[in-house]
């Protein structure tokens, strides 16, 4: 029998979408659009912030910093965070429902909290209006959480708490030691450390891993070690205190950490 009352999910890279592809390309696309370009490991750096934070993040990047100034003929400000996300926003609702399959085993791991009563919940990076075009598609699949809390939803986002305690009082679940947060990026992780509940990373299916399961399937033994090797040490220095390959490991981990 279980201690926990509830797991959040984060969405992207955790739940849906394997590897964390839909954001990574449209931020990308939104910087050519003012002609400056990113790299994808430079699209994926600030990964699991609010997406407005992510670009501001991206844009206090010293290279693309230097390279928007060369570019505009000035350093990006925050009028320049806003002109680019308004061009990222509509563009990600676009494509994001082509990116949001479950990951494999999900559906699995929902029905098997479902089983012993644990609540499922859910917070993300994304908007509100990015997340009416996943929901449905996640629903059809069989994955409805109890709640789902935004970027845009209130005053401050990940890393802070505030999603997390929307969470508490959506559920009506506490203690937070009664509440796992599973997450694969820094900035979710520390959500749930800031709350103070016990937080999972997942290595292998997120953005730092950055790859499909068929590239991960392909790659020798020893490559995949150090894929979920790298993962889980940027996961743990945000604060894990657990890391699995992906949610279809929570199961096993809920009743060898958390019974």
């Amino acid at each position: 029998m279980t201690t926990l009352k509830a797991v959040i999910f984060d969405w992207a890279g955790t739940m849906i979408d394997f590897g964390s592809f839909a954001p990574m390309g449209v931020f990308v696309e939104a910087f050519r659009r003012f002609d400056v370009e990113a790299t994808i490991t430079e699209a994926r750096a600030p990964m699991g912030l609010p997406k407005r934070d992510h670009i501001d993040a991206m844009l206090k990047a010293p290279r693309l910093s230097a390279e928007w100034a060369r570019v505009h003929g000035a350093a990006p400000n925050a009028a320049d965070v806003d002109r680019v996300y308004e061009v990222f926003v509509p563009m990600n609702e676009e494509v994001v429902a082509d990116y949001a399959t479950l990951v494999p085993g999900a559906k699995d791991t929902l029905d098997w909290l479902a089983a012993r009563g644990i609540k499922v919940g859910s917070t993300t990076g994304y908007t509100r209006s990015i997340m009416e075009r996943v929901a449905p598609v996640a629903a059809a699949q069989g994955y409805a959480p109890l709640n789902m809390v935004c970027a845009d939803d209130l005053p401050e986002g990940r890393p802070g708490p505030l999603g997390m305690y929307r969470c508490f009082v959506d559920l009506a679940v506490h203690p937070p030691a009664a509440v796992l947060k599973v997450d694969d990026t820094p900035p979710g992780i520390a959500e749930g450390v800031a709350a103070g509940c016990p937080t999972v990373g997942v290595a292998l299916s997120g953005n730092i891993a950055g790859k499909t399961p068929e590239e991960l399937a392909a790659l020798p033994e020893a490559e995949v070690a150090a894929i979920r090797a790298e993962a889980t040490a940027i996961l743990k220095d945000a604060g894990a205190t657990h890391v699995i390959d992906t949610v279809a490991d929570l199961p096993a981990l809920i009743e060898g950490h958390f019974a």
